[in-house]
């Protein structure tokens, strides 16, 4: 999840080739436009398949051929980037969408804490079934159904939910539709980050950090809109359902300008044959103790971002008194201070680096959360929640671009890590869940504190590897 971003178990490294757009229309004029390979921050899962975009013989009736050329290339370049950023737009906007309800689905349920976590097992356990499967679906469908696929679940998921919330309230029903949901989320996951990796390589420009941000965005608006289906008495069914349409028709729309593949053969055998290769990077890397250092990073931020996704709305409720309601706005304040810290880190870490950055960030979240256990009033827990968010902005694209510097082990680096972060996602709301059945939602909060601090101690592992030594 993009955020969280949520998903690069499965991420690997892409080949470092020239994206070569052809303007097959203009054959005649022998006009080709090359756009240089560009900064990838975040490796992807599979070798990427090549890709064309065609200019049209219609395109090239008017003016001078090789200018319509780069200008209907570069307008195509723009499309395939604003599809992605759409991608991770949608894939913010169901998961927070669900998760802004929560405080409405236990009381329409009648969960206790434990059973709310597990509850939530079932969205972790069923998104580590759609990242396994997404390097599979990617090379047997293309990017294109892969991601409609991938979607169509995750819409399907949120109309299930809405139907054993609702219409049959029924947990295990709940359950079993949340581990679709996760499915679709995990899968779309993977695919939206290999395609944002694979435009940005072709535009040349850094712009992973952006996505993510887009992915943040939506969790803004989907916090945003369950506080106000809450507000207005609207049933979980009616509200998912509404977001489900949302969802599926944006991607039926941004998926048409994702450049097709156009040697299917390379891309369906290119998974086969790089397993054993991936296989043997994977396992040697583990061994790696500044690898495991980057790890902890990425476990304490992932760990702090997941569970004030999972709980911080029903920890509004229960712990400090909140309406419903007012949980989610809570949320949603999170989830916007999460999208700040991502659209300005960027510039903060070219400035400052990453070592101080991550330092920071770590002791702007630890004030939060203490803040936010221990605030006597309103405010304070929405000051609290702003400083939470900020300081769990960072800490997995940080942790996911020092497991790449790397550049000849980086595919693996990177997969390692992630299952780290993949692991906070998975393990958290349970543990969670029985803490604070057992000693009070605040008080499990606690556990993310502990983590945070051996994130921020981790810290200097994150350093980069000078030139030098490359």
């Amino acid at each position: 999840m993009a955020g969280r971003a949520p998903g690069l178990a499965q991420v690997e490294s892409a080949v470092g080739d020239q994206r070569s757009i052809s303007a097959a229309g203009l054959s005649g004029h022998g006009c080709t436009v090359d756009v240089p390979a560009g900064p990838v921050s975040r490796p992807t899962s599979l070798v990427q398949e090549p890709r064309a975009i065609v200019i049209t013989p219609a395109e090239s009736t008017a003016g001078s051929p090789a200018s319509l050329g780069i200008a209907s290339a570069r307008s195509a370049l723009i499309g395939w980037r604003n599809a992605v950023f759409a991608a991770f737009f949608v894939a913010g906007l169901g998961l927070a969408s669900w998760m802004s309800r929560l405080p409405t689905v236990r009381d329409d349920l009648g969960l206790d804490t434990i059973q709310v976590g597990i509850l939530i097992f079932g969205l972790s356990a069923g998104s580590v079934i759609g990242l396994l499967i997404a390097a599979a679906l990617l090379a047997r469908l293309g990017a294109r159904r892969a991601m409609l696929v991938s979607v169509s679940l995750s819409a399907s998921g949120l109309v299930l939910m809405g139907t054993g919330v609702s219409l049959v309230p029924s947990a295990p029903f709940v359950f079993a539709a949340l581990a679709v949901f996760g499915i679709g989320i995990g899968s779309l996951d993977v695919m939206m980050n290999v395609e944002g990796a694979a435009a940005e390589r072709a535009i040349g420009r850094t712009l992973m950090p952006l996505m993510h941000a887009c992915f943040s965005l939506g969790t803004v608006v989907g916090a945003l809109g369950g506080a106000a289906a809450s507000a207005w008495r609207v049933t979980v069914f009616w509200h998912l359902l509404a977001v489900a349409a949302l969802v599926l028709g944006t991607i039926l729309v941004a998926v048409r300008f994702i450049p097709p593949a156009i040697d299917n053969a390379e891309k369906a055998d290119a998974p086969t044959r790089a397993w054993r290769d991936r296989l043997r990077a994977g396992l040697v890397v583990w061994r790696d103790r500044k690898l495991l250092l980057i790890g902890v990073i990425v476990l304490g931020m992932t760990f702090a971002e997941g569970s004030a996704n999972d709980w911080l709305a029903l920890a509004s409720v229960d712990g400090h008194g909140f309406s419903n309601t007012d949980g989610a706005i809570v949320f949603g304040v999170f989830v916007a201070a999460m999208t700040v810290g991502r659209v300005i880190g960027g510039p903060v870490l070219d400035r400052f680096g990453r070592v101080p950055v991550l330092r920071a960030c770590a002791a702007i979240g630890i004030v939060g959360l203490v803040l936010f256990i221990l605030a006597p009033s309103t405010p304070i827990v929405f000051v609290a929640t702003v400083l939470w968010g900020l300081g769990a902005s960072l800490g997995f694209p940080v942790g996911m671009s020092a497991a790449a510097d790397d550049a000849e082990n980086a595919a693996a680096r990177v997969s390692a890590v992630a299952i780290i972060g993949y692991f906070a996602f998975l393990v958290g709301p349970p543990v969670l869940g029985l803490l604070g059945e057992a000693w009070g939602i605040l008080n499990a909060l606690y556990l993310i504190l502990i983590l945070m601090v051996l994130a921020g101690l981790a810290a200097p592992a994150a350093r980069p590897v000078s030139r030098r030594t490359q």
